[in-house]
């Protein structure tokens, strides 16, 4: 016989005790600190939330606090140059996040005056903000009653009822929001939101510490064993697999760089030469790409450096990086790039892999 599935069904009569016990255990033993937990400034919410989006709690910390050092308010944000916030948001990835960050940062001061919007539509309305943080923001700020989805809700909600429907799924995504929605006590929303993700991320993680979980006698996947099974994922995006050959053209103390301006990844990003292949090319293709393409002759004695390799993964890319260094003998004009001194670049924001063989390698 087949195993039945445990999907969506609707939520128990006692569902509200897991709401209940989840706050006595915020309440009385949650002792996660964080710089933003507990704050009601929605422009701060806001900031933390999107630098969160895929990326670790430890690593966002500190770009967290560098931003509101440099950017205090959101018309600081909106005013600074572009160059000046992705310089800021180098190494986080993602970089459509950033790009998003300064659109909604000058809609705020466009549209609303310089105030963070205080109602769900309004705040879902601005550029880059989804459900799960125009939530957050509503929640947290103004304890209005929008339920939290992110991974770690999911992960709890699928255990606590054992629901093996793909969270990526659009059946997952419906039914989720609609028990999440149904489980928040709407007069301590903001509470409810910090103290679930909070559970999520210490206690009901990816290896859960059933041992220590206050609701263990109650957990419909602790109670089958089939809480390391849960939540249940849709198959994975193929990797799409490039080789970037990036080309260092130096002059004396110059080195030609242009920003990145099609839609791809690291859009607005700087970068030197770059030529996207199917395969690793040899340093003799290169300089004939060069010649061919820029109508640049480069002697092979003036190359510093053609072997240098490095790998980067991205969620569902994998890079192939080598780097060619050749000293010109004086800085050519080259359409589309601009020749900038060595101390300048650190003004520059830069791919990580890139900025990291710039910092090590260049004369």
């Amino acid at each position: 016989m087949a195993k039945e599935k445990t999907g969506f069904k609707p939520a128990p009569a006692d569902a509200r005790r897991f709401a209940e016990a989840l706050l006595g255990w915020n309440r009385d033993a949650n002792d996660r600190q964080m710089p933003w937990k507990g704050e009601t400034d929605p422009y701060r919410i806001w900031l933390s939330e999107v630098i969160l989006q895929q990326t670790r709690v430890e690593v966002g910390r500190a770009y967290y606090e560098r931003f509101l050092a440099a950017f205090p308010t959101v018309q600081q944000l909106a005013a600074a140059p572009e160059q000046a916030v992705f310089k800021l948001w180098e190494g986080l990835g993602y970089y459509s996040r950033c790009r998003n960050l300064i659109a909604a940062a000058r809609s705020i001061v466009s549209d609303h005056g310089g105030r963070f919007p205080s109602d769900y539509p309004s705040i879902l309305a601005l550029k880059g903000v989804g459900p799960y943080t125009a939530a957050a923001i509503a929640s947290f700020a103004f304890n209005l009653p929008h339920a939290v989805l992110d991974g770690n809700v999911y992960r709890v909600l699928s255990r606590i009822f054992a629901i093996d429907t793909a969270i990526d799924s659009t059946e997952g995504r419906k039914g989720f929001a609609t028990l999440a929605q149904a489980l928040l006590p709407t007069s301590e929303a903001g509470t409810y939101n910090q103290a679930i993700m909070d559970f999520g991320a210490t206690i009901c993680k990816p290896v859960p510490a059933c041992d220590a979980c206050f609701f263990n006698r109650h957990c419909a996947a602790f109670l089958a064993g089939r809480q390391t099974l849960l939540p249940v994922k849709g198959e994975k995006a193929p990797v799409r697999v490039r080789w970037f050959h990036y080309i260092i053209l130096q002059a004396g103390n110059r080195v030609a760089i242009r920003q990145r301006t099609s839609r791809d990844i690291w859009q607005s990003l700087y970068e030197p030469l770059l030529l996207e292949a199917p395969k690793t090319l040899s340093k003799t293709t290169l300089l004939q790409h060069i010649g061919a393409e820029y109508g640049l002759t480069i002697d092979p004695s003036g190359v510093l450096s053609s072997t240098a390799s490095r790998t980067q993964k991205l969620s569902h890319q994998l890079i192939h990086f080598s780097f060619l260094h050749a000293l010109l003998d004086e800085p050519h004009p080259i359409a589309g790039f601009e020749w900038v001194s060595t101390e300048e670049l650190t003004q520059y924001p830069f791919p990580r892999t890139l900025q990291d063989f710039l910092g090590k390698n260049l004369v």
